[in-house]
């Protein structure tokens, strides 16, 4: 099976008597709050899905990370990954401090090794080529201007409501996968329901794997992307009844959502390596928003690295449509038809058809996913 990034899958979990003694130790702690993000963040730390991180990046890894891609120990790594402490949180380098929920419910520790003030302006540019408009900059500004960094343990994960029989760590995906006997398993990451072009991409996928993993992000998303339970239901309708079961699986990945374009791949990429996936499909516009990124930069970004440094293959796909020359799901590298013969969508069209009542094209979406997205957009209009 495929090696981790950076050669080892880490866990940072604290089970049985440690486990204990760890909670004990943090009562008398001081505290340390982390938001939504960066509690998603501590849990795929702790469970090894963003190996070879160990806990939240010290100043060397962060700005390793910001100017070149690379933490401090020369390993691949394509976006910050940091915890700022609230107002009224003091911490110093050195501290052993708790990491609670925004409710007190307690995660783990942390042994605090760096204190620093980061250039945010300069990390939204580097990092996600962004303005004041982009949305990874109203993430920034919402957090504090201290970061904090050092090595986690963790007794207890973040707590959720929903998906739970999805959530699988990397070690338990990477059983499944042994136990279904794939040795090749591609990884198709979403944060929109899957359409025809979807489909059509992760079935050209399928046929040069032996698994597919549809591996929807269930994290944090902008206000207007269509809520993770309505994409659940269509992915799972889409699933059962079009894909062949033997060859498919479905789980969730906690990760909050960055738009972080051709970065953001990358790092896509690297945590389903961590996963146990052998290619992960990389398409137009991966991660993307509005209209900071060129529209295959998702793909080209991998060029910049060294041979050997990223190990899951990238799945390279063009722009896929309803052929009506061809009667067909098709891209441009296989169909001659000109764009009166194309029938694609964007995500923000297909949201204003449903806001305003309206069916997508059967072409564009199979009649039991427009069934469940009609009925979610009609929810508030009933209430």
């Amino acid at each position: 099976m495929i090696t981790p990034h950076g050669g080892t899958l880490v866990n940072r979990l604290v089970e049985g008597d440690a486990r204990e003694a760890l909670l004990a130790k943090a009562a008398g702690l001081p505290k340390v709050t982390l938001n939504s993000r960066e509690a998603s963040d501590l849990e795929m730390i702790a469970v090894g899905a963003m190996s070879p991180l160990e806990g939240f990046m010290n100043e060397a890894d962060y700005q390793g990370v910001v100017d070149h891609m690379h933490l401090a120990s020369g390993v691949a790594w394509p976006l910050p990954v940091v915890l700022s402490p609230k107002a009224g949180e003091n911490v110093s380098a050195g501290d052993e401090v708790a990491l609670v929920a925004e409710d007190g419910a307690v995660y783990g520790t942390m042994t605090v090794d760096s204190v620093y003030t980061p250039d945010k302006k300069k990390e939204l540019e580097k990092c996600y080529l962004g303005d004041e408009e982009h949305p990874a900059w109203g993430y920034l500004a919402s957090i504090g201007d201290t970061y904090i960094g050092g090595t986690i343990q963790v007794a207890n994960l973040p707590v959720y409501g929903k998906h739970n029989e999805y959530r699988m760590t990397p070690a338990d995906t990477r059983a499944a996968f042994a136990e279904k006997g794939w040795n090749t398993i591609v990884a198709f990451q979403t944060r929109n329901p899957i359409h025809r072009a979807h489909e059509y991409l992760t079935k050209v996928a399928l046929e040069q794997t032996d698994g597919l993993l549809v591996h929807p992000l269930v994290g944090d998303t902008k206000a207007d992307d269509i809520p993770s339970d309505v994409r659940m239901e269509c992915y799972k309708v889409l699933l059962n009844k079009y894909y062949p079961l033997e060859r498919s699986m479905l789980a969730v990945y906690p990760q909050a959502m960055r738009y972080g374009g051709p970065r953001e791949a990358i790092l896509h990429a690297l945590c389903r390596q961590n996963y146990g996936c052998t290619h992960i499909i990389i398409g137009r516009d991966h991660a993307g928003v509005g209209s900071y990124y060129g529209t295959f930069d998702a793909q080209q970004i991998f060029d910049q690295f060294a041979e050997g440094e990223i190990l899951i293959n990238t799945l390279l796909f063009e722009h896929a449509f309803y052929c009506k020359l061809t009667g067909g799901m098709a891209s441009t590298k296989s169909s001659p038809a000109s764009n009166e013969d194309k029938i694609f969508l964007s995500g923000t069209k297909v949201r204003e058809m449903l806001v305003n009542g309206e069916r997508p094209p059967a072409e564009f979406s199979r009649p039991e996913v427009a069934d469940i997205l009609i009925s979610a957009y009609a929810q508030p209009a009933k209430a």
